[in-house]
């Protein structure tokens, strides 16, 4: 506010008068300003809401999902030999392992270089493929071409190479080993298996002069040619038999032998690989949703309540599309199923729900109950044709959950109207504050004109005072 003169040429406190009329006047506004804060707290209540709901389907999709209730866990009798991980699908049952060769990468190593030798230009041109027992036969490996490396001074150190190699993308990884002697360029391949060896060849063939560093020191298996290059490591295929069946594999890892099995072979041996029903990741999935949904029921009530002692009511206490979904999310876990199965309500498993609407879970019958997997998938996932409300929980909810947050949903309905009430509100406001700021000018150019009067009026009586003092008056 600007600084004013109002009452300056009389008794009357016009400022005081001015600011009374016009937080008089500004009480609308107030009133309006106060309902849009609550209206924003409704928002944000919702929008919580809307984040448990959504932690609620979720939770209850996973359960609706067939690979949930097929987890397999697998152990191994000796994981220094094999460790196994189930997965879904897995079958049942145990596997005798027999782990008789490890997977290999070929791995080769060059002469000893001094640490300032130059190889000189020339070409390296790498290709993966598969030897012969002899290295007297390379198959090249379906799909892969041959890489050519150019190398040109004065880059050709032996560092120089390793880097050429390891930015080529051949398939190989370049390194050097370094001692008091000098360097030695160790490549081996990326992967396992006896398709992934390799063979090199250089150009020039042969060193400019005898004992002189050149690149032709890094070819390797040439026919014809006398490699310097040593084959530390040959590459080569696991080898094992599952149940006495022998199988090879190009890696360590094996997931095809057994369905839903992941093995990984560490050394050779005997180890006996088990596959049973996973317990402890279906218990898990089944909390997560009994934590879900009481987190989502917990929030709804404690924004619907009355507070009798305190007299104070919830945010959202008597607002009937907060209540409508609480009531909603009670009724899909109170009615259970009547498909076929065992297992008919929630509480047949041991999750009760108490009188607050959230569900408490009694362990001992709900770890009892896991042992009955088919009926207890009919609970969740089982699905009516003729009537949906009878499908099982997690379809229900899942089904709930969707609509509640849908486009059209109860929540979406809701806090959309909610948003144009604020916006409503905001827009009313504006105006009545341009009302009250023409008011409140209006005020001052009145009572500024009453205060100019009223000086007047006090600057003739003292003139008439004095007169009258003059002449005896």
């Amino acid at each position: 506010m600007g600084i004013t003169s109002t009452g300056l040429g009389s008794n009357l406190n016009v400022e005081a008068i001015v600011q009374k009329l016009v937080s008089v006047e500004r009480k609308p506004i107030d009133d309006l300003n106060a309902s849009s804060d609550k209206i924003k707290t409704k928002i944000s209540a919702f929008g919580k809401i809307q984040s448990t709901l959504g932690a609620l389907r979720d939770a209850a999709a996973k359960l609706t999902k067939p690979e949930t209730w097929q987890s397999v866990a697998a152990s191994s009798s000796d994981a220094t030999i094999v460790s196994a991980t189930g997965g879904a699908g897995a079958a049942e049952g145990s596997y005798a392992m027999n782990v008789t060769r490890l997977a290999a990468a070929q791995s080769l190593s060059s002469p000893m270089f001094k640490k300032d030798d130059k190889l000189g230009g020339g070409t390296l041109t790498l290709e993966l493929g598969e030897w012969n027992a002899d290295k007297s036969t390379f198959t090249g490996k379906a799909g892969s071409s041959p890489k050519s490396i150019t190398i040109e001074p004065p880059r050709d150190s032996l560092a120089d190479i390793r880097d050429k190699i390891n930015g080529s993308g051949s398939g190989v990884i370049a390194s050097l080993v370094n001692d008091v002697n000098g360097s030695r360029l160790v490549i081996r391949s990326r992967e396992t298996g006896a398709e992934n060896g390799f063979r090199l060849t250089a150009a020039p063939s042969s060193p400019p002069a005898d004992g002189q560093p050149s690149l032709a020191d890094l070819s390797f298996g040439v026919a014809g040619q006398t490699s310097r290059m040593s084959e530390d490591l040959k590459a080569a295929n696991a080898l094992l038999t599952v149940n006495g069946l022998s199988i090879s594999s190009a890696t360590n890892t094996i997931d095809s032998a057994v369905d839903g099995v992941t093995m990984t072979l560490m050394k050779t041996g005997v180890a006996t690989v088990t596959a049973s029903q996973d317990k402890d990741a279906l218990k898990k999935v089944v909390t997560d949703f009994v934590t879900a949904y009481n987190a989502a029921v917990s929030l709804l009530r404690e924004n619907t309540k009355y507070d009798a002692d305190n007299k104070a009511a919830a945010t959202l206490q008597g607002d009937s599309a907060a209540v409508g979904i609480q009531n909603r999310l009670r009724g899909a876990i109170a009615a259970g199923t009547t498909l076929a199965g065992a297992l008919g309500h929630l509480s047949d498993i041991g999750l009760s729900m108490g009188v607050n609407g959230s569900i408490t879970v009694n362990d001992s019958k709900f770890t009892k109950a896991l042992t009955q997997r088919a009926d207890m998938k009919q609970l969740f996932m089982g699905v009516d044709k003729d009537n949906a409300e009878n499908s099982g929980v997690a379809v229900k909810l899942r089904t709930l959950t969707d609509q509640i947050l849908g486009m059209d949903g109860t929540l979406t309905t809701r806090t959309k109207g909610l948003q144009d009430n604020l916006k409503s509100n905001g827009k009313r406001a504006d105006a009545m504050e341009d009302r009250v700021a023409n008011y409140e000018k209006r005020l001052r150019r009145q009572y500024t004109a009453l205060d100019k009067t009223m000086s007047g009026f006090g600057q003739t009586a003292g003139i008439v005072d004095k007169l009258s003092k003059m002449y005896g008056g």
